[in-house]
């Protein structure tokens, strides 16, 4: 059955496996206690809510996830967020390289 957001059982379990830290900025999501702004979030790396497999389905903090709202991901990359937080094509997590290999 799936979650509130429409993410199926099997892929939630996959990705909280595999996201144990933000996809894009790294902070680590093994401490207990959280803000919003560290909290886990779920993340569609390409923003369409109809692509919910373990390739496009990440855990991202609330920061990155309120950065980046719906901007395409090469975009989101260039903004002023993610130049003073130092988050780089070379710094994500590879479930995100690869939405970027893909793009190009």
């Amino acid at each position: 059955m799936p979650n509130r957001w429409g993410i199926p059982k099997h892929v939630e379990e996959a990705v909280r496996a595999r996201d144990t830290q933000c996809v894009y900025c790294g902070i680590s999501f093994l401490q207990t206690e959280f803000s919003n702004k560290t909290r886990p979030t779920w993340e569609h790396i390409v923003n369409d809510i109809r692509i919910n497999g373990v390739d496009n389905i990440a855990l991202c903090c609330g920061s990155c996830n309120a950065s980046k709202g719906n901007k395409i991901l090469a975009e989101w990359l260039k903004s002023n967020y993610c130049l003073k937080k130092g988050i780089t094509l070379k710094t994500v997590a590879s479930v995100v390289k690869a939405h970027i290999r893909e793009s190009h």
